[in-house]
């Protein structure tokens, strides 16, 4: 028999968080406590507010889907039942497929990452996550990315050239800009991405909203950076759509439903040719650890939550010369 608990959890920022959807000081979590045969898996459901669920419809869909779960020696069969249960509810199923993956590492007493059929190396580098704010503050968050090798940087509310600014200031390395959809016309992307373009910077994320499908287009065809798709792409078949919008997507855990989505929308990427970003919403070690056993198939990893929260309560994940370790 499996057993279960439901724990609300507010993790919380250091400092307040500012992004294009606005600024927060945390994010509700929902823990989820998974007991079969003595061994104890985790899951989480991390519930950012411009997100349409949230702990009411997390605790509810969890409770539903185990009220008529039969539990099988299979973990994929487990997942069968998951995926193909209730439509959405994405972050809930994310919540249970990282707790079925767990146990059944536990079970096979390896690490899980070796249960994917996936390597720890080589990893790429985790990208340090720069929030919104004033010069004095963007340089203060960018001296605290010590030991990181890539500064990822929030654009898209009004001052982004003086927070590009502020960063080149005191630091030289390389940037990954995320707009969140922030930049509203093809006209001001283009100008912004041609002005960051000899800034060492690697790519953008998300430039336009996600239904400028027509703007979108355009920067593709003409822009001097990557673009990298995240709102636009959700679950395994949204890949196929950004084939000429987009040069990578950015795969989340929370968004797509888990690790098993997440390796589909993996394949299907490398299958296109496309960059990958694992990334991530603001999520507790549990959600990140899980995310990070898909590093080995990533140009990138934006999984550095831990380090932006002050009450994770799961150990810490571990950053060595600014790379996680799975």
């Amino acid at each position: 028999m499996v057993s279960y608990n439901i724990r609300e959890f507010f993790l919380e920022f250091n400092e307040p968080f500012s992004i294009a959807h606005g600024t927060r000081t945390g994010t509700d979590i929902i823990i989820l406590e998974l007991k079969h045969d003595d061994l104890v898996a985790y899951g989480e459901a991390s519930l950012p507010p411009y997100l349409a669920e949230n702990k009411a419809s997390v605790t509810s869909f969890i409770n539903q889907f185990f009220s008529t779960f039969s539990w099988s020696p299979l973990l994929s069969e487990c997942l069968h039942q998951l995926h193909n249960s209730m439509p959405g509810n994405y972050a809930a199923k994310a919540c249970i497929d990282i707790a079925f993956h767990n146990l059944f590492a536990l079970k096979a007493g390896v690490p899980l990452w070796k249960m994917l059929g996936l390597s720890d190396h080589p990893l790429p580098p985790c990208t340090y996550t720069i929030g919104m704010g004033t010069p004095e503050i963007i340089r203060k968050k960018v001296m605290a990315a010590d030991g990181f090798s890539i500064l990822k940087v929030k654009l898209g509310g009004g001052n982004d050239k003086e927070i590009i600014e502020a960063i080149r200031s005191v630091s030289s390395l390389p940037l990954c800009v995320d707009v969140n959809q922030g930049w509203k016309n093809v006209q001001e992307a283009k100008e912004m991405i041609d002005w960051l373009s000899d800034k060492n910077v690697l790519f953008v994320e998300q430039p336009l909203p996600k239904t400028e499908i027509e703007g979108q287009k355009y920067l593709f065809q003409h822009s001097a950076l990557p673009v990298i798709a995240d709102e636009f792409v959700q679950i395994p078949e949204d890949v196929q759509k950004v084939r000429g919008l987009f040069h990578g997507i950015n795969i989340k855990l929370m968004k797509c439903g888990g690790l098993a989505p997440a390796l589909k929308m993996a394949a299907l990427a490398k299958e296109m040719g496309l960059l990958l970003l694992i990334g991530s919403m603001t999520e507790t070690s549990c959600g990140i650890r899980a995310a990070a056993q898909l590093s080995v198939l990533a140009n990138w990893v934006d999984l550095d939550g831990p380090l932006l929260t002050k009450n994770n309560p799961f150990p810490p994940v571990t950053y060595r010369s600014g790379v996680l370790l799975p």
